[in-house]
């Protein structure tokens, strides 16, 4: 059984939840909301038109060339998410509104926040795991491949050379979920001797404070709204109060994604979080279901 599942072209021994790397989609918008957020650029009430695709208005000078990254709902029903504040472009996982926050903060920034969550870093984990990336031009350089101006969009949203691994998105969920502090993750709660000594306990450890606990909390709010109204719909109504964020990651040419859904449930008391990615999955909300 064990060279059979050696074999398997599915890899089920292969350790996912720390070295599977994948790029966060929408996922990562909440770092981007933070971020705009933080740095004063919006406002939990501002609103922004989603016309279908980003752009300037009318008389300003574009900086992004021919490159007009458009929304989902635009790409694939046609339409528009029209006015957004941030509950709602969360909601309803706006590009447009995202878009136009990363213009606002541009690339440093927008790197800055992303390691400050700890995406692109080793999470401490006891186990052997894979840091990943963030897109930036450092990345880009290390790659091999070009950096240029609209690739900043893209990053914004969770696509582009963005790697992160299951456990890096279950710690940035943990943190909006315990009010702000982004702990130090561990296998091995205890070690005890054969004569039922405990002779080692490991305690929770915090790396840093993302937030301030309101800012969690209106974090966590957002989240909930995607369950409740949003793209996460599905786990609605089924006797328990859920958080999350879903997410489709792009990884190929023709548009194939996997399927993410970040959470935590008994919003009012957290006791669970999950970060579930689906390989090949398609569209965030069928992780979420």
């Amino acid at each position: 059984l064990y060279n059979e599942l050696l074999k398997d072209p599915l890899r089920p021994l292969y350790n996912r939840a720390t070295m599977g790397l994948y790029s966060p989609g929408s996922t990562f918008k909440m770092i981007t909301g933070v971020a705009a957020l933080q740095e004063g650029l919006t406002t939990p009430y501002e609103e922004i038109l989603d016309t279908g695709y980003f752009r300037y208005p009318e008389g300003e000078k574009y900086p992004y060339g021919d490159y007009h990254p458009k929304c989902w709902i635009y790409r694939q029903q046609g339409g528009t998410h029209g006015w957004e504040d941030m509950a709602h472009a969360i909601e309803d996982s706006c590009n447009v509104f995202f878009f136009t926050l990363a213009d606002r903060l541009g690339i440093d920034l927008l790197d800055e926040y992303a390691a400050m969550f700890g995406l692109g870093q080793s999470t401490g984990i006891e186990v052997p795991e894979y840091t990943g990336y963030v897109a930036g031009p450092e990345t880009s350089e290390r790659l091999n491949q070009e950096w240029y101006g609209g690739l900043l969009l893209s990053a914004a949203i969770g696509q582009g050379n963005t790697l992160v691994s299951p456990m890096h998105m279950a710690l940035i969920t943990s943190a909006i979920a315990n009010g702000g502090e982004l702990m130090k993750p561990y296998l091995i709660d205890s070690v005890v001797s054969s004569d039922g000594e405990t002779v080692k306990t490991t305690e929770p450890e915090s790396y840093k404070r993302l937030m301030t606990t309101n800012e969690a909390n209106i974090l966590g709010k957002l989240m909930k709204g995607v369950v409740e109204n949003g793209t996460a719909s599905a786990l609605n109504g089924r006797g328990y109060t859920v958080a999350g964020k879903t997410g489709s990651a792009e990884f190929d040419e023709n548009g194939s994604s996997h399927s993410w859904f970040i959470g935590y449930s008994n919003v009012d008391d957290p006791d669970l979080v999950v970060a579930i990615i689906v390989e090949n999955g398609g569209t965030g909300s069928e992780a979420a279901v």
